[in-house]
């Protein structure tokens, strides 16, 4: 019950915020005016979203669990696991509960601009931490293991209250010991962010120098980016747009161009992965609308199941490559690149990686033509039925390039857009919402990711981890094929166990000055590093991507994992054409 409450209230907080974002840009186009406040209320109204949406993905995969550990453990280690996982949980609730109301006596003044007292905008925050609480609690109850979830009340109160008395001399660095911390709650399976912000206060022991309120103070502050407001309107899009019908009409105009070749199908499935691209910006969003859509009939076509979703799964890396991109925005979040720059130098990256998947889809699908070839007028029919799609991508990317709105703005006009046509298609108020809670509560996830990566990235910065890349660099020659070469492993290594999102906070910041420093083009470093931190979406254990697809076909993800391998090799050719054209230009 408390769970449909908050998600009702997190969807209603999205339409709030996607309100207040098109009359601010309705004011300045329209009337040249605007009201005084708006972007700092869009901001304040996204960190709620994130308190109240953060308890909803406890039980999904939006809790970005690595839990592959865990699973290779016997099963009556199971609910010991858990309980330990547990604890990081409950840390980071304390954390966010009592550090925000810490903050909210200390901080005085209001807002300039909305009259407020500042404290609000943290006591958002600490509410969501009780509600953490409360849902971790009710769900542990209803599944039967209410002295498992009191231990790990008991296990983590114990540790919030003993941390600020305890101090342990070592010359070690804080970030070493944060790191250890962090990777110890990825191994037990806790969420990625609680992993994260428990490790932070932890590392106060060790002698880090962000007290519990600056680790709140940091976290806010991470998430309080207009541009990242950009998150839930794309993925509101996402949605909007399989709800609607219209990305079928993708898939209709994909057949009529490629069906009748050969693997025709499989074809279709990625030039379709191609054109939803340019309409959702999520990964996520289009492996769960392509295993839902081409599984069936890609089976039903000869194809072994395995080889069916690995397709799905391998096509799915283009939707954070191809404009827009949400992983291109948290890029440009943590390092300040141009949003639209990144977008253009994206374009080129989602067409080399689309060129080498279609070959590697032609050398190993055996399937011949899946449909005779469509006529011309056959497919100038699917075209026209096809526009409404693609006038998003004229008013995403056409409008962030040119310069007419900001991204954030551009978000929220081709979210208003893809109502329009949700509405156009008659389909009901229900499914409307439904579509506006499940993009507040991804939009939740991945800000409140964002912001408990501050204090990681804090200090990993003050122990300057950053420099010792530049200087490890140095000592190889200092050369781009230096850069390049350590980057990637870098980028490979932490991949496996990371998601992109954190990946992108905590090594953008740390691996583009060593480019800089070696003369390569901040841009395309910064097309590189998504590129490869996509790919990671296939490769275990974390296959983000081969979990999402396993979880709607019901295919074993090992399966998955083996089957995806033609296709991995694809486009990680298209990362090393991508790497040899950045170190010879």
């Amino acid at each position: 019950m408390i769970e449909d409450v908050l998600g009702a209230l997190a969807g209603l907080i999205l339409a709030v915020l996607l309100a207040v974002v098109l009359v601010s840009v309705a004011l300045r186009y329209f009337f040249s005016t605007g009201f005084i406040g708006a972007e700092e209320l869009g901001i304040w109204l996204h960190v709620a979203l994130i308190a109240l949406g953060a308890p909803l993905s406890l039980g999904s995969a939006l809790a970005m669990r690595l839990d592959v550990f865990v699973r290779l453990l016997p099963e009556r280690f199971g609910p010991v696991t858990q309980s330990l996982g547990d604890v990081f949980t409950v840390l980071a609730a304390l954390i966010l509960l009592f550090g925000g109301s810490e903050i909210m006596t200390m901080l005085g003044g209001t807002s300039p601009t909305l009259g407020v007292p500042e404290w609000i905008r943290f006591g958002f925050l600490g509410a969501g931490g009780g509600l953490v609480l409360i849902v971790l609690l009710l769900r542990r109850v209803t599944e039967g293991r209410a002295f498992g979830v009191l231990a790990s009340i008991a296990l983590g109160a114990l540790l919030y209250f003993a941390v600020p008395e305890v101090g342990i001399d070592t010359e070690l660095p804080p970030s070493l010991f944060l790191a250890f911390i962090a990777a110890l709650g990825l191994v037990l399976a806790a969420p990625l962010a609680h992993a994260f912000l428990a490790a932070a206060y932890i590392a106060i022991v060790f002698g880090s120098s962000l007290p519990e309120p600056a680790i709140v103070s940091t976290t806010v502050t991470g998430m309080s980016k207009f541009l990242l407001l950009a998150i839930p309107f794309f993925l509101l899009v996402g949605g909007l747009l399989t709800a609607s019908g219209v990305a079928n009409q993708l898939v209709r105009f994909a057949a009529s161009m490629v069906g009748h070749r050969r693997a025709g199908l499989a074809q279709t499935t990625l030039l379709t992965s191609v054109l939803f691209s340019g309409a959702s910006g999520s990964s996520v969003a289009n492996a769960a609308f392509g295993a839902s859509t081409f599984q069936p009939e890609l089976v039903k076509h000869g194809y072994p199941p395995a080889q069916a979703g690995a397709i799905i799964a391998a096509t799915s890396v283009l939707d954070n490559v191809i404009p827009p991109s949400i992983a291109f925005l948290i890029l440009a979040a943590a390092t300040n690149l141009s949003v639209g720059s990144l977008l253009v130098g994206g374009f080129f990256a989602g067409g080399l990686m689309a060129v080498c998947l279609a070959v590697a889809i032609h050398l190993t699908v055996r399937e011949q033509a899946a449909q005779v070839r469509a006529t011309g007028a056959e497919r100038w029919k699917a075209a026209v039925s096809a526009i409404p799609a693609f006038g998003l991508g004229v008013i995403v990317v056409v409008g962030i390039r040119v310069g007419i709105v900001t991204t954030t703005e551009a978000a929220a006009l081709a979210a208003l857009y893809t109502l329009g046509l949700a509405v156009w298609s008659k389909i009901g108020p229900g499914s409307i919402f439904l579509s506006f809670r499940q993009a507040a509560t991804e939009a939740a996830a991945i800000g409140l990711l964002i912001g408990t990566a501050g204090p990681f990235a804090f200090l990993l910065a003050v122990d300057d981890v950053s420099g010792l890349v530049t200087n490890f660099v140095t000592l190889l020659g200092g050369s781009a094929l230096a850069v390049i070469i350590l980057s990637n492993v870098i980028l490979l290594l932490v991949g496996i166990v990371l998601d992109i999102g954190a990946a992108i906070l905590l090594f953008g910041p740390i691996l583009l000055p060593a480019a800089v420093a070696a003369g390569i083009d901040p841009i395309h470093f910064g097309v590189i590093l998504v590129v490869n931190l996509m790919i990671h979406g296939l490769t275990p254990p974390l296959g983000m991507l081969i979990f999402v697809v396993s979880g709607v076909t019901r295919i074993p993800a090992a399966a998955l994992f083996r089957a995806v391998v033609p296709y991995l090799v694809a486009l990680l050719v298209s990362l090393a054409i991508l790497c040899a054209w950045a170190i010879t230009f």
